[in-house]
């Protein structure tokens, strides 16, 4: 009896041991798969032995993807000219063919691999919205830094708005135009509500991009930062001689939320006008706009004749109003993003409402003194 109880009680024992073994492997591979993907998630893009097989494997960090560099000269027959489609405040910009065949637009710089870079580019492509461009990932390599965007059919809307005196291939009208620029305002403040704000600081009407069904997506959100984290040179595409740059940006020296919102004021005025900013020297402070407004408006000139018929009186108006609020001086006197596409969004419904009552164009805007009435 008392030996059977021995065997027993050793082979609980034995039993226990077991499980205990097992208890400590099994914890022992889950620390080590717990830290092996912590270390993942935090890896640098730095030239070290371990970063280079693991840019060779193509991994990625975070959200955003890391693209190796033979993917992306296959994508874009080796970056020929063939395949260049514009030039931005990072770089040269490239359309590629990716081998699952997404179509991506790569942006290309000299610049040596850092962590800084890799960081930010985490930082941004966790930033998603309908009414911005997604940046889909990056590349360090070759002397080059690279990042690769979600690609634009109808590209900038610069290409669809200005006047050019020929005949436009596309004929935006009033509600459209109301209706990007509302998509645009989203765009914009989504990146100013994020946790951290976002300013944009380089907005104008090259980086409105429009897909096949002409939704806007505002571009390069938050390349200008990148671009202080990786150059000595400083906020490249800020020239003082940019239409669309906030003037209180030379007096207080810093970007923010308000800069935007000037922008943004002058992107509007392209919208009713048609024509390029950059050839009005008149933005400069708030009554040399007020005036340049009031005497384009007396000698209807401000209004693009291509949008004649297309609006009422009203709304016409009030988006003019919407835009000189946005340049307002002081900088404080300026509406919020949010607050702006409130503000838009009613001009479009009435609009709509109006238009579809009384039909297309059935006021217009002709005196100047009309805007300043209230």
């Amino acid at each position: 009896m008392a030996s059977s109880l021995t065997a027993i009680a050793g082979g609980i024992g034995g039993a226990v041991l077991l499980l205990g073994v097992i208890f400590f492997v099994c914890f022992r591979a889950f620390r080590n798969r717990k830290n092996s993907n912590k270390n993942s998630d935090s890896a640098s893009s730095d030239p070290s032995p371990v970063v280079s097989v693991e840019m060779k494997r193509g991994a990625s960090f975070g959200p955003s993807r890391l693209f190796r560099m033979e993917e992306l000269e296959k994508a874009t027959k080796h970056f020929d000219e063939s395949n260049l489609i514009g030039c931005g405040s990072f770089g040269l910009v490239f359309k590629g063919l990716l081998c699952e065949g997404t179509v991506v637009a790569i942006k290309r710089r000299l610049g040596t691999p850092k962590q800084e870079f890799t960081d930010e580019v985490a930082h941004l492509s966790r930033i998603h919205h309908r009414n911005l461009v997604s940046l889909l990932g990056y590349c360090q390599d070759s002397g080059y830094s690279m990042l690769v965007f979600e690609y634009l059919p109808n590209g900038s809307m610069q290409n669809h708005l200005y006047d050019t005196g020929r005949e436009s291939a596309t004929k935006l009208e009033f509600k459209q135009r109301l209706s990007i620029a509302i998509g645009t305002a989203k765009g914009l403040s989504h990146l100013h509500g994020q946790h951290q704000s976002i300013v944009h600081g380089n907005f104008k009407t090259a980086n409105v991009l429009v897909d096949e069904d002409f939704i806007a997506k505002v571009a390069d959100a938050g390349i200008l930062k990148l671009l202080e984290k990786i150059d000595d040179a400083g906020p490249s595409g800020l020239s003082s001689v940019n239409a669309f740059r906030d003037p209180e940006i030379n007096q207080i020296g810093i970007l923010c939320e308000t800069s935007d919102v000037y922008s943004f004021g002058v992107f509007l005025l392209e919208l009713i006008t048609g024509r390029d900013a950059s050839h009005i020297d008149e933005f400069g402070s708030n009554q040399s706009v007020l005036d340049w407004v009031e005497k384009e408006l007396s000698s209807e000139h401000l209004v693009d004749h291509r949008l004649v018929g297309s609006f009422t009186g009203e709304a016409m108006r009030d988006l003019i109003k919407v835009a000189l609020r946005c340049m307002s001086f002081p900088g404080s006197y300026r509406p919020t993003m949010k607050t702006v596409v409130l503000d838009l969004e009613r001009i479009l419904e009435r609009e709509i409402m109006h238009t579809t009552v009384l039909g297309e164009g059935s006021s217009t805007v002709t005196l100047g003194s009309q805007l300043f009435t209230n």
